[in-house]
C-alpha cells in the first residue's frame, strides 16, 4: 500500500522561541511531511514573522492558520486547520514539542486503517530549554544528568512497542495521529470545551473509540521532547470534566459544534 499524504498540524500560542525549535526539528526529519500547518490561537506578530521566514526555506508547503486572540480557543483553530489540510493522514503536535529526527517516519510505520495513534513525550526541564538545540543536543547525556526527565518515554528503539486498547489513560493531543476521514466522521474537536488544560483531547479519543477505532498506544517510536514552561491556570476544569464524562457515558460519536462548520458541503 502506498504511503498516505501526511499533514503535520502544529498548535501554538505566543511562544515563538519554542516554536522555532519545533520547526528546526521538523526540518531535520528523515521523512519530511507533505505539508505543515500552524494552528495559531491568536499569537502576535513575532510568531507570524517566524512562520513566514521558515516557510521560505522548506521543501514542503507551510500554512499559517490564525484567528484573533479571544482567549483559549484551541479546539476552534484546530478544526479550522484540519479543514485547510490536504493530507488524508494527520499528525498533531504542539509548538512546544520538538520531534525526534525519525518522528514522521515512525508515525508512518505504525499508521494503520481502523486505528488512531497515541505516541509519547519526554520533558526538557524549563531551566534547560534555552540550551536545547534540535539535532545537536546530546539527548542521552541530558537524560543521565537529569536535564531531560521521563527518559523511558524518550528512548527510541529499532522497533515500536505497541499496545492496542480503548483506555482513557495517556490521551494527549501533542503527539497524536488520525485518519482525516475518521476525524470528519466524529466532527473533529468539540468546540464546547473552553479554557486551557483538560478534556478536549480525551473527548476526541473517546469519540474515536465510539466510532470503532481502537488506539495504537506507541512507545519507543515517534517521540517528542516537550519544552517545559510554567503551567497556565486550568479554568473551567469542572465543566470540562463533566462534559468528558457525559461523552464517555453517552457513547456519542459526533460532537454538535465541530469541524463541519469549516468544510465544504461535499466533504461533510
Amino acid at each position: 500500500m502506498s504511503q498516505p499524504r501526511l499533514s503535520l498540524i502544529i498548535s501554538t500560542y505566543n511562544r515563538p522561541e519554542a516554536l522555532a525549535k519545533t520547526l528546526v526539528g521538523v526540518a531535520l526529519q528523515t521523512r519530511p511531511p507533505d505539508e505543515v500547518l500552524i494552528a495559531d490561537d491568536g499569537s502576535r506578530q513575532p510568531t507570524r514573522d517566524l512562520v513566514e521566514a521558515r516557510a521560505k526555506s522548506q521543501p514542503f508547503q507551510v500554512k499559517h492558520i490564525w484567528h484573533e486572540d479571544a482567549g483559549f480557543r484551541k479546539t476552534i483553530i484546530l478544526n479550522k486547520t484540519v479543514a485547510a489540510a490536504t493530507g488524508n493522514y494527520l499528525i498533531f503536535m504542539d509548538g512546544d514539542c520538538v520531534p525526534q529526527a525519525r518522528f514522521i517516519e515512525d508515525h508512518l510505520t505504525v499508521a494503520e486503517r481502523g486505528f488512531w495513534v497515541q505516541a509519547r513525550r519526554c520533558f526538557v526541564k524549563e531551566k534547560s530549554v534555552p540550551q536545547f538545540e534540535p539535532g545537536r543536543t546530546a539527548v542521552f547525556h541530558w537524560m543521565l544528568t537529569g536535564r531531560i526527565t521521563g527518559a523511558a518515554k524518550g528512548i527510541r528503539l529499532p522497533f515500536p512497542i505497541v499496545r492496542r486498547d480503548t483506555a482513557q489513560r495517556g490521551i494527549i493531543g501533542c503527539n497524536l495521529a488520525v485518519w482525516r476521514d475518521d476525524l470528519i466522521a466524529i466532527n473533529g474537536f468539540d468546540e464546547e470545551y473552553s479554557g486551557w488544560g483538560i478534556g478536549e483531547d480525551s473527548d476526541l479519543g473517546t469519540r474515536l473509540y465510539h466510532l470503532g477505532r481502537r488506539r495504537k498506544f506507541v512507545h519507543a517510536h515517534a517521540i517528542v521532547f516537550h519544552l517545559n514552561h510554567p503551567m497556565a491556570p486550568r479554568d473551567h476544569l469542572a465543566d470540562s470534566l463533566a462534559r468528558l464524562e457525559e461523552t464517555i457515558r453517552s457513547g456519542k460519536v459526533r460532537c454538535a459544534r465541530g469541524l463541519d462548520q469549516y468544510l465544504p458541503a461535499c466533504a461533510k
